[in-house]
Parts: C-alpha cells; structure tokens; sequence
C-alpha cells in the first residue's frame, strides 16, 4: 500500500510538471528589477532574509544524488531517500489534508522544475558542481533544514534555495517558473516548502526550528 501510495505521489509530479514545460522567458530586466528591490529590502520574494554568500553545492549535490540524479531528479523520491517511505506518505497526507491535492502536486512538481531550472542555469552561468557531499538519510535532510533556517531561526524557502546555488541563480529560476507555470504556482511552491521542512525538523527533534509566516 505505502509504495501504491508513493508511485501516485509519483505519477501526479509527473503530471504536474506539464504545466513547467512551455512558455516565453522573462525579459532581462525583470531580473535586474528583482536583484535591486532584495538588495535593497534583503527580503525573499516570498519572504526570509535572502542569502548572499558562497553556495553549498556539494549539499545541493547530494540532494540531487537523492532524487535520481540531475536528468531524472524526483523531489518526492529524494524525500523517500532521506526520510523513508513511511514518513513521507504520512507527510504527504497531512499536507493534502492541510493544503488539497491540487497544492501539492502544484508543489512537488514545482520542486522538480526549481532543480531542473536551476542545474541549467548553473551550467549557463559556468558554475562547476562539486561531487556530492557524503550526506543521505536524515544527515542530508537535516542539513537542508539548517541551510534554509535563517539567523532568527525560521526556516524559509527562499533561504534554503539562496543557499543551494546562489541568490542570483535563485531569482532566475524563479522568473522560469513563474513563465513557464505562473507567480502563484512559485508561491504555492514556496509556500508548502516552508510547512514541509518545518515539519521535517520537528520530526528530527530540531524543535528550534520557527515555522515562516507564509504557510
């Protein structure tokens, strides 16, 4: 039943994705608008202190590794990797009880088009990915939680993305997905990222960690 469960959560990814595939990108300056209005603020687009030190690519590596590698990447199967089938499909549940069906195949495919988006922006940029750190498991799932957790202690999306390959690289791919998907998909995958890590460390005993306002 769990695995029946777990390829569902796969299959609906899956179909969401379509939704990422087709659409014009962005002009230039929409990136330059939104690099001068975080700089200025030092907010997220959709909230959280942004990040602007070195990437942990070798982190972003091994969540990578844990989702099947970066032409097959499966958030939903880097989450099983790290957290195990049984926890995953009862986050899974909660989160469909919490949000609807529609907001978290919006999110798991959102995921996999943020990674997707953002390896190939990586690679326009020259940016050289690191072998993958030895992380798996719930190490790898706590590392992200603390990538994300910004110095008061909440843990945000936008952080934990900043964090993963840069906050330039960052906006990016947030101008991608939200040509190719739409704004409030992006927040929707912003949104439910937020509850899911935090329920993620909850579940570590990482109890310090805040849960984002946006929710």
């Amino acid at each position: 039943m769990m695995m029946k469960t777990t390829l569902m959560i796969l299959a609906a990814t899956i179909a969401t994705m379509a939704a990422f595939s087709a659409g014009p990108v962005l002009a230039a300056d929409t990136e330059h608008a939104m690099d001068m209005q975080q700089q200025q603020t030092g907010i997220n687009m959709f909230g959280g202190a942004i990040y602007t030190g070195e990437p942990a690519l070798a982190v972003t590596g091994a969540l990578v590794k844990a989702g099947g590698g970066a032409d097959n990447f499966s958030f939903a199967s880097a989450l099983v990797a790290m957290l195990g089938e049984e926890t995953v499909n009862a986050e899974v549940a909660k989160l469909t009880k919490q949000y609807g069906e529609d907001e978290v195949n919006t999110f798991l495919g959102g995921m996999d088009a943020a990674i997707g988006f953002g390896l190939k922006r990586a690679a326009e940029a020259g940016v050289i990915m690191p072998e993958p750190a030895e992380l798996s498991g719930a190490e790898l799932a706590k590392t992200l939680v603390q990538a994300g957790t910004t110095p008061d202690g909440t843990f945000w999306s936008g952080y934990l993305f900043d964090k993963a390959l840069s906050n330039q690289l960052h906006n990016q791919v947030m101008i991608d997905i939200n040509s190719h998907a739409s704004y409030e998909e992006d927040k929707i995958t912003h949104k439910i990222l937020n509850q899911a890590m935090y329920d993620v460390a909850q579940a570590l005993g990482m109890k310090q960690v805040k849960l984002a306002k946006l929710h």
